[in-house]
């Protein structure tokens, strides 16, 4: 087991499981813990990672991060299928929950918290542990459910409120609520910014009962793995520093379309991308 006194203080906590996703080109780490922590390196950042998977599951791909793992008899792993009418998920493991005992004290310091659930494997415990903290929240793996088969579906988060109420930032995908704008209007109200990701539509911001909705620029989409990643992980770092919901949303839709141009992981933003999209108008619009 790793020394916990050796541990350093870091800029950016990420809270979830790493994946081993099965792909046509064989076994790939996903998962928001991945897309996550890597775009955050690459702004520079100190960051760690709290995350459970299989003790022989190798995250050299992460070297300069810290990565605690809680040991598991199975990585988180899914199956992505990606069809014109949305995306279909099979779950064909789950890793070990995530427990308010798992995070070093020395981490709770840290001024970017990212809960990114994929499986539930979040302990809602965990989101009340940084109150001096931006916490983002990134809530689909509570807004699944899975058959005997692993197909994954929606479900209505009934607890969402124990999390949310501690939460800075939500940003998630309508299609994580299947179109549900209920689920929408009853995050809104629990949350000081809301942002709701459409795809290749942008994405709308709730903020001081304002709302805008901020559109990307034209790419060739080659692989949107990752992309809703990337945009929140931006999205919290430049709201971190700014506390301008706009500016951060603006900034993170120019990160997340420029990674649709390259493949999963090699989506991950350069630093030379990061520094020139912080300048670069995007039309955004008040409704």
């Amino acid at each position: 087991m790793r020394d916990l006194s050796t541990l350093q203080p870091i800029d950016y906590l990420m809270i979830g499981h790493i994946t081993q996703d099965l792909t046509p080109q064989g076994p790939a780490l996903g998962g928001t813990a991945s897309y996550a922590s890597l775009t955050a390196r690459s702004f520079g950042l100190r960051v760690g990672i709290v995350t459970s998977c299989r003790s022989d599951l190798n995250l050299d791909i992460f070297a300069g991060t810290t990565v605690l793992r809680k040991d598991a008899e199975q990585n988180s792993t899914f199956i992505n299928t990606h069809t014109p009418t949305g995306r279909i998920q099979h779950v064909k493991g789950v890793a070990e929950t995530i427990t308010l005992a798992d995070i070093p004290e020395v981490w709770r310091d840290a001024p970017i918290v990212h809960l990114g659930p994929i499986v539930h494997e979040i302990s809602n415990e965990i989101a009340d542990a940084f109150p001096k903290a931006i916490v983002g929240v990134t809530p689909q793996g509570w807004l699944r459910v899975w058959d005997q088969d692993g197909l994954v579906s929606y479900k209505r988060w009934e607890d969402a409120e124990s999390v949310l109420n501690h939460a800075s930032v939500v940003i998630m995908s309508i299609e994580d609520v299947q179109g549900d704008e209920d689920v929408v209007s009853e995050f809104a109200g629990l949350v000081p910014v809301l942002v709701v990701t459409e795809g290749a539509g942008g994405c709308r911001v709730y903020w001081n009962s304002d709302l805008r909705n901020i559109r990307p620029p034209h790419v060739v989409e080659v692989d949107p793995v990752g992309a809703g990643d990337i945009f929140a992980t931006s999205f919290f770092i430049r709201y971190q520093a700014t506390r301008d919901p706009w500016e951060s949303a603006r900034f993170a839709t120019l990160l997340a379309a420029n990674s649709v141009t390259r493949k999963t992981l090699a989506g991950v933003p350069t630093k030379e991308e990061i520094n020139h999209f912080m300048t670069e108008i995007i039309e955004m619009k008040a409704l």
